[in-house]
């Protein structure tokens, strides 16, 4: 697979400089509108204590959710707040508009070419974010003059944001047409040990998919056959599989228009040797009730009336058995609806097989999958944890990421 020549920045000297720094703090909020989990926050501590530590003064760029304009739904106080936490040495200060706040663009009278001018009012001891950067309509069509407004901010550009670099966003590929740029230790990690992962893997090989769309996953998927020995399916996911092999899935999810694609994955699977595992027993019931247990049923016995929520307890068990004997994991998607405690099971049982395995090099990843498991103890038991969902599977799939090559360098 080939990989992009990436300069990142423990690897460099960068010192006394202005450092525009793209992170991923799109972070969940509960119901109060507080951060629900600062996992992402804290993944991106080190580059930042790192490039603080060398005496630069950062501004960082983030996005929070899908705001349509400028939402205070979305607005990063919050994450600025908790930031600060984390900071107590530093000043924390949101910019509300960075180009009315601190884009500085002066021209010579005499019409020459526009130059720079840095931010003046940043003290030595204070980090700037900025204002949610998708409130700008120019983010998401990767506006050249807003990428370079951006760029005026600064002297050096770092992108920390795997969980964003498979998008063609301004802040992502735009920037670095402006400055010199360079890959945080977070991206580092994620590009080496997923990578590595699929270089050079460890046999057996098990890869775990969920979720509830095969659409996403079909070029994943066609990937993992070519490296994995078991591909252990489930979720939603699993019920489109099933319906291309002509189980009855009744009420299930089950997306009919990909029954194709899925039948022809099964061929390609026979064809590389790899055993595609799927349910044998699964649990069926209402997904809203939330009291009651649900029922288990084989995967022949079930009726036009059932609706397949997770796995059971023999599918569990077989999965396990896999899992435990694995050297290499990579585990994307829930298993089971598990937003209902009643059918969360499968996917609880799946997280602590994969802890429980320490002789394997484990990658999890997902952003399902990442809320499904972010309470849990053990997390220290798992190789890495991926901050990307679609950047994962797009990095799996193609080996690089348009942010990626964003920063590669000629030569």
């Amino acid at each position: 697979m080939p990989r992009s020549k990436i300069e990142y920045i423990d690897s460099v000297e960068i010192k006394n400089k202005k450092v525009l720094l793209r992170v991923d703090f799109n972070v969940s909020l509960d119901a109060s509108s507080a951060i629900a989990d600062d996992t992402r926050i804290q993944q991106s501590l080190g580059t930042i204590t790192h490039l603080l530590k060398n005496n630069n003064r950062l501004i960082i760029i983030s996005h929070l959710g899908r705001p349509e304009g400028r939402d205070k739904t979305y607005s990063l106080q919050v994450v600025a707040d908790k930031l600060q936490q984390y900071l107590p040495g530093h000043s924390v200060r949101l910019v509300n508009d960075f180009l009315t706040d601190l884009v500085v663009d002066k021209s010579s009278e005499t019409g020459k070419a526009s130059r720079k001018e840095y931010p003046k009012d940043q003290a030595a001891d204070e980090v700037l974010l900025l204002e949610n950067i998708r409130f700008y309509n120019e983010e998401k069509k990767n506006d050249p003059d807003f990428a370079r407004k951006l760029a005026s901010l600064a002297q050096v550009y770092v992108n920390d944001a795997f969980g964003v670099s498979h998008r063609t966003d301004a802040s992502v590929v735009g920037i670095p047409q402006y400055l010199p740029s360079y890959g945080g230790l977070l991206l580092k990690r994620e590009v080496e040990m997923i990578g590595h992962l699929l270089e050079q893997p460890k046999k057996p090989f098990v890869a775990i998919i969920g979720g509830a769309k095969i659409a996403t996953k079909i070029a994943l998927i066609g990937k993992l056959l070519e490296l994995a020995d078991y591909l252990l399916i489930g979720g939603g996911l699993a019920n489109t599989f099933l319906a291309a092999q002509g189980y009855e899935v009744g009420k299930s999810f089950c997306e009919y228009e990909r029954i194709e694609h899925a039948r022809r994955l099964l061929f390609l699977a026979a064809q590389k040797n790899t055993a595609v595992i799927l349910p044998s027993d699964v649990a069926v019931g209402d997904p809203k009730n939330t009291e009651n247990a649900s029922a288990i049923k084989r995967i022949t016995e079930l009726t036009k009336q059932d609706q397949i929520l997770d796995l059971g307890p023999e599918s569990q068990a077989k999965y396990g058995a896999l899992i435990s004997k694995a050297k290499t994991i990579v585990w994307n998607g829930p298993v089971g609806y598990f937003e209902n405690p009643q059918y969360r099971r499968g996917t609880d049982f799946t997280y602590y097989a994969i802890t429980e395995n320490t002789e394997a090099t484990s990658v999890v990843g997902g952003g399902d999958t990442l809320a499904a498991i972010s309470k849990k103890e053990y997390l220290d038991k798992i190789t890495h944890i991926s901050t990307g969902g679609a950047a994962m599977l797009e990095f799996m799939e193609k080996g690089t990421l348009p942010g990626i090559e964003a920063l590669s360098k000629i030569g």
